[in-house]
């Protein structure tokens, strides 16, 4: 059976998971268009992922809660001294003192105090980025009666996620914004577009295939459906709906003639992940070696980031795109309709 025909989805449209810029009401907006809403749970904490998962249940909708699977790096204090002494121009520039800034994760695995969540919520579908967890965590999730979603940037990589016995996998294409979901190897040169990637892994697993990467128009979701996608996960064409928390500086960004240039960047958070072109990618070069581990590369840059919003910049902001910037300035609801081919634009 299809994931749409499982989750009873009157549309097979996936809202996809952008932590940082949304929170439930995206997803219940999506949810309430008869696509599946998600939830990024990777940035919160298990007090804020509570509330949000509250919301989502009182919605009475199918709902994705979406993970990061990384194992977390040792901190590396010499390689991260390193990475600071680089960027001292950029904090002089601030009048900010490096040895004032604490390090930290950024973002967090799915854990223990995760999986007591989903435990508790129960929510329709969790889906990981970066693999999978551990199996004991996997069957946590399993024995709650959720469905299992895993990206997957390569052929290898479904097969892998497949033998670990995902209900469906998303087939990650190099247009995609926001971070890759690659876990099998950190080569990018491994990473293809969405119409190359889509029809070699359906060819490969027996699970639904759910295409994401660069698909923001009712042509695009017919073409990937064409090619065997059971859904299509979208990201960017909700980046500017009215019930995302994107910020003015990344709305003004996505709605210039800059949207136009991505490109894959480790500045933001130590892994690849695509955003529009800005002055730390161009004078850093967007993929740097020396940046610290994901995802201990955002202490470092958070305070140059919060010091040039301040002054109206968006200097040192990710801004997380995908190749085809089309966001449109419209209810998500709408939006979803749209992708769809049942509403016009």
């Amino acid at each position: 059976m299809s994931l749409v025909a499982r989750l009873a989805l009157s549309l097979p449209i996936i809202q996809a998971p952008m932590a940082g810029v949304q929170d439930a009401a995206l997803a219940i907006a999506v949810g309430s268009a008869g696509g599946l809403g998600s939830l990024p749970a990777a940035m919160l904490t298990p007090a804020a992922l509570s509330e949000q998962l509250e919301r989502l249940a009182q919605a009475g909708r199918p709902c994705n809660v979406n993970f990061f699977a990384h194992t977390p790096p040792l901190p590396d204090a010499g390689r991260e001294a390193a990475w600071r002494a680089r960027l001292a121009p950029c904090y002089g520039e601030f009048g900010i003192d490096p040895a004032s800034i604490p390090g930290g994760p950024g973002r967090q695995p799915f854990d223990a105090q995760a999986a007591a969540l989903v435990e508790r919520f129960r929510p329709a579908v969790v889906s990981f980025h970066f693999g999978l967890p551990d199996e004991a965590l996997l069957a946590r999730v399993r024995a709650t009666g959720a469905l299992i979603l895993s990206s997957a940037t390569t052929v290898d990589e479904a097969r892998w996620l497949a033998a670990r016995g995902v209900d469906a996998v998303i087939a990650q294409g190099l247009e995609a914004g926001g971070h890759r979901g690659m876990f099998l190897d950190d080569d990018v040169t491994t990473q293809v577009g969405t119409f190359a990637l889509l029809p070699q892994i359906v060819a490969a697993v027996d699970c639904p295939v759910i295409a994401a990467g660069g698909i923001v128009t009712p042509e695009g979701v017919r073409a990937a459906l064409a090619l065997g996608a059971d859904a299509v996960q979208a990201g960017t064409v909700y980046l500017c709906s009215d019930e995302a928390a994107t910020t003015p500086l990344h709305r003004a960004a996505l709605a210039s003639d800059a949207a136009r240039h991505t490109a894959l960047t480790n500045l933001f958070s130590g892994r690849p992940a695509r955003g529009i072109v800005n002055r730390f990618m161009r004078e850093f070069g967007p993929l740097n070696e020396n940046a610290p581990a994901f995802p201990l590369a955002t202490a470092a840059v958070a305070p140059l980031r919060a010091a040039a919003e301040a002054q109206g910049r968006s200097d040192f902001t990710p801004l997380w795109c995908g190749q085809n910037p089309h966001c449109p300035a419209r209810p998500a609801a709408a939006i979803t309709r749209w992708l769809a081919g049942v509403e016009s634009a």
